[in-house]
């Protein structure tokens, strides 16, 4: 199998400069080693989802330069594209799970979590998770809310070789505890789907923030517990403001939607993106996203976790 990549925006929000440059270098990554490109569109947080955005994120990849050979837009052997429309594939996942006794039922709260939580230091998805439910499994019982699915994570060390930042080594069930594959209201959450997504769309390679990075371990662990083999990872580094700070989807001079409404052409962002990240930028006026194709070696971002976005004079 060929190399196959993916940028996978979710539909919250406007694009901004980190998720241009994001896409930038995993399409340069796609194309350079003549492989696919797909886009997926992740909306599986549907109280989350602005309406028209997935329409405005694909007209702005279009004019920055990005092409797919699949996605929601034109169809594909792994269709469909949108997670919300893949739900079945979700529940498949989660009954071979449960086949194998690594699923249990829990109604626990936030705050209850916190109150037995064994971690000194909240993750990014709140305390370690103690497995107090972990004893009842999938048996029903008395429910004071709706309850999530959690995955009994097996107590083992994951090792996960990135490209660009090196080896992680994660004790899954030590460091993040038993985690949720869907939540109580029904929604199946992050670490499932995109697991599911990728195996199924035979992904080769994941590039992507290194925000993203703590999730590898959970998302390797998850593949090889459904019988599959986890893409390779190459985690690039975070964009952030001139100043340092954060970049905001709400902030139109930080967007590419608002880049474009104030007469910014495609050339003058790729510009920007490019020389924000290090890239060598050709030296010409019709510069276009193919441009950057020769001489394009992603482990020049080797060991970079944060870049500073690069601001054009005017």
């Amino acid at each position: 199998m060929g190399y196959r990549g993916r940028f996978a925006p979710s539909p919250t929000g406007d694009l901004h400069f980190g998720s241009a440059a994001t896409a930038l270098l995993a399409w340069l990554r796609a194309r350079a080693a003549n492989g696919a490109f797909l886009w997926r569109v992740e909306d599986i947080d549907t109280p989350r989802i602005v309406a028209g955005c997935e329409q405005q994120q694909r007209d702005d990849l279009h004019w920055l330069g990005l092409d797919w050979d699949e996605g929601p837009d034109i169809d594909g052997a792994h269709a469909p594209y949108r997670q919300s429309q893949r739900g079945p594939m979700y529940e498949e996942a989660l009954a071979r799970l449960a086949a194998q006794g690594l699923l249990y039922l829990c109604d626990c709260s936030r705050k209850e979590i916190a109150g037995v939580a064994s971690a000194p230091h909240a993750g990014e998805e709140g305390p370690r998770y103690a497995g107090t439910c972990r004893r009842h499994g999938m048996r029903q019982r008395h429910w004071r809310r709706p309850p999530a699915v959690r995955l009994a994570v097996p107590d083992r060390e994951i090792v996960v070789d990135d490209l660009l930042q090196g080896q992680l080594r994660q004790n899954v069930a030590a460091e993040v505890g038993d985690f949720i594959l869907k939540r109580g209201d029904g929604i199946y959450a992050y670490q499932l789907a995109v697991v599911v997504d990728d195996l199924a769309m035979e992904i080769s390679e994941v590039v992507r923030g290194v925000d993203l990075l703590t999730s590898a371990p959970r998302q390797k662990l998850m593949a090889e517990l459904l019988g599959g083999r986890a893409p390779d990872f190459a985690h690039v580094p975070l964009v952030v403001g001139h100043d340092g700070s954060r970049l905001q989807k709400r902030n139109t001079a930080q967007t590419l939607r608002g880049q474009r409404a104030q007469g910014s052409t495609a050339a003058q962002l790729l510009r920007t993106i490019a020389r924000t990240l290090g890239l060598q930028v050709p030296d010409r006026t019709d510069l276009r996203l193919q441009h950057f194709l020769d001489g394009f070696d992603i482990s020049m971002l080797r060991g970079c976790r944060e870049v500073r976005l690069h601001v054009e004079p005017r």
